[in-house]
């Protein structure tokens, strides 16, 4: 039996570093977000939709997507960010389940299934088991802030689109706690596979 484990966050809350972990102990990672970025390039109907709903403002020179311009529109309005998630996220879900049965018919012991915004979507069928990277709101404000060069306010309109990581905490099944070392957050993988038989 496959185990199926939904991995999520908050945004700079560390959810790739523990997505490359759970790579390195040989468990595959199915990633939203890199799908979502596969399936908007240009020549998919995905594409075409997003055009078509936004403009040509928020393409680049080359004619793909400008991710910066689409997600300074999106952060501030939640009508037009709803929009462009009843675009993308359907076909990225269609993706994801196709990769995640791929893996069950091929007997891996478990698969995650890394998706950022899991229980603002409502994903929670999807996955057997939901671990959460938490860190708190000083430490995820400037780790964005050094990630992305965003002012503050830039930053806190990021992390106010996002179901607060308290709130995921208290949904969670397991917790990672990564305000810690990269060996504090290892461990606790360790011991949450160990515990799981993986």
């Amino acid at each position: 039996m496959t185990v199926v484990i939904g991995l999520t966050g908050g945004i700079a809350s560390g959810k790739s570093t523990v997505a490359k972990m759970f790579r390195a102990h040989s468990i595959p990672v199915i990633d939203a977000d890199e799908i979502a970025k596969a399936v908007v390039v240009q020549g998919t109907s995905t594409y075409k939709n997003i055009v078509q709903a936004f403009g040509k403002q928020v393409l680049q020179e080359d004619g793909d997507i400008d991710r910066a311009k689409l997600g300074a529109i999106i952060f501030n309005d939640e009508q037009q960010r709803n929009t462009l998630n009843q675009i993308v996220h359907p076909v990225v879900r269609k993706e994801m389940l196709m990769q995640r049965d791929q893996y069950i018919k091929e007997g891996v012991s478990a698969v995650v299934l890394d998706i950022p915004l899991l229980y603002e979507s409502n994903l929670m069928y999807l996955v057997e088991k939901v671990l959460v990277v938490w860190v708190d709101q000083q430490t995820q404000l400037q780790r964005l802030m050094k990630r992305n060069n965003f002012l503050q306010e830039e930053a806190r309109a990021r992390i106010h689109s996002q179901m607060s990581l308290e709130k995921k905490k208290e949904m969670a099944d397991y917790i990672i706690d990564n305000t810690g070392s990269i060996e504090d957050t290892e461990a606790q993988i360790r011991c949450i596979l160990q515990e799981w038989g993986l």
